[in-house]
């Protein structure tokens, strides 16, 4: 029994890695799919010869042959023996991300999701809030939309950037920094495949059905469906950025991440446009670049302001105090003495909050290991990184000897049994 225990964080660091490999891979595709079509919309040229109802065509060359593109603004005059449907892609993506935060933040709600100096929460209430931020999110964004700012795509577009900088300022008042990054992603993540599921795919059955019975259709559904298709192209890159930025503590880590975030929605912005016009052979943007470079380099200035000072602990509380049952017993578990001293010794001039490592400017992961309720706290990300596996210190740079890590490995154990 001991033994299938110790074996549970190492069964669901693999459903971890697996989920995220998932989510990486459906990614890949949707965002591949998702940027060809775009491209491809945006470079397609009118011919003599084009079919009626046809908008324009392309002709494209890859694997050693000729593709002949044509694209009918509203529909074809009639329904094509065989059409391929892109809708697998996002919903595959979304489903994987919404498992992979389930294992990894709310399974984990206590190391990686509760910020309890920023805001005393149980573990059902950050969930919940988790949860319901996601829901509340696609319903506002879904309500703007289908008012009378869909006839003013721009407007629209200035009113979603604020509702983002707003959710990202609203994530910091609760969470870690790693989560306020991963939710603002979901978030961003949950409209963009809400409007396949709910608004794209939809329509375009409306337009399937209307073609099967003979129907002339309403061009109004491939206008809807086009706005909501032009707001995912916009926000992809953000969205990669923020799936990416839990291995950044510079990014996640520092105080301004929401100010971090907002910058790049506007760099995803600047970079969509220059390749959308460069698609549509509309011009040469040079513009983006320097802008790109500016927002940039004002995230990196951001990341390099001062902390605020914490606040001040009560030293007379404890590890009781700060403590979960579950970390407790790391805590109290026989050799957590011996373990508190090798981490310390080992890891905690790295994982600080000011770290003493040169060229470390933040812990990495945003994992401090300066207190015993710190080690007890990670005691899975110990016993994995360090103690299973000689993952950390990276290449050993401390030199942690093997009875070390068998320390480390016998004192979770141990806190098993107990």
């Amino acid at each position: 029994m001991d033994e299938m225990a110790a074996l549970s964080p190492i069964l669901w660091a693999w459903l971890e890695f697996a989920l995220r490999w998932l989510h990486v891979i459906t990614a890949v595709a949707w965002i591949g799919s998702s940027f060809y079509f775009i491209a491809l919309d945006l470079g397609l040229r009118k011919a003599d010869d084009l079919p009626k109802g046809a908008h324009g065509e392309e002709w494209q060359v890859h694997g050693g042959g000729f593709y002949h593109i044509r694209k009918f603004l509203v529909a074809p005059e009639r329904m094509p023996e065989h059409l391929t449907w892109f809708k697998w892609e996002s919903y595959s993506t979304w489903l994987s991300g919404a498992a992979l935060m389930m294992v990894v933040y709310w399974a984990g709600a206590e190391l990686y999701l509760i910020d309890a100096g920023k805001m005393e929460l149980e573990i059902w209430q950050a969930v919940a809030i988790s949860a319901a931020s996601l829901t509340l999110g696609w319903l506002l964004y879904d309500a703007l939309c289908k008012s009378a700012l869909g006839e003013s795509p721009t407007t629209l577009m200035l009113l979603l950037f604020c509702l983002l900088v707003i959710m990202a300022w609203g994530y910091n008042q609760i969470f870690t920094g790693r989560a306020v990054m991963l939710h603002l992603g979901a978030f961003t993540a949950t409209i963009m495949t809400a409007n396949v599921f709910f608004i794209i795919m939809p329509n375009q059955r409306i337009v399937v059905a209307d073609l099967q019975a003979g129907r002339a259709p309403d061009p109004k559904y491939g206008k809807i469906a086009k706005l909501r298709s032009t707001h995912n192209n916009y926000l992809t890159l953000p969205v990669i950025f923020l799936m990416l930025s839990n291995h950044y503590p510079l990014a996640f880590a520092s105080p301004y991440n929401w100010l971090i975030a907002a910058l790049v929605f506007l760099m995803g912005v600047t970079i969509r446009h220059y390749f959308n016009t460069k698609h549509a052979r509309a011009g040469n943007p040079l513009w983006t670049i320097p802008a790109t470079v500016l927002l940039f380099f004002g995230a990196i200035w951001l990341s390099t302001l001062p902390m605020p000072a914490p606040a001040e602990h009560d030293e007379e509380s404890g590890l009781t105090r700060q403590l979960s049952p579950q970390q407790l017993r790391f805590a109290k578990a026989e050799g957590f003495e011996e373990v508190s001293d090798i981490v310390m010794g080992r890891c905690s001039m790295c994982h600080a909050q000011e770290p003493g490592w040169e060229g470390i400017a933040t812990a990495p992961k945003g994992v401090r290991l300066e207190s015993e309720a710190d080690i007890a706290k990670s005691a899975d990300l110990i016993y994995l990184h360090a103690g299973r596996t000689n993952a950390m210190p990276p290449a050993n740079v401390t030199f942690m000897e093997y009875e070390e890590r068998q320390a480390i490995t016998k004192w979770y154990h141990k806190a098993l049994e107990g």
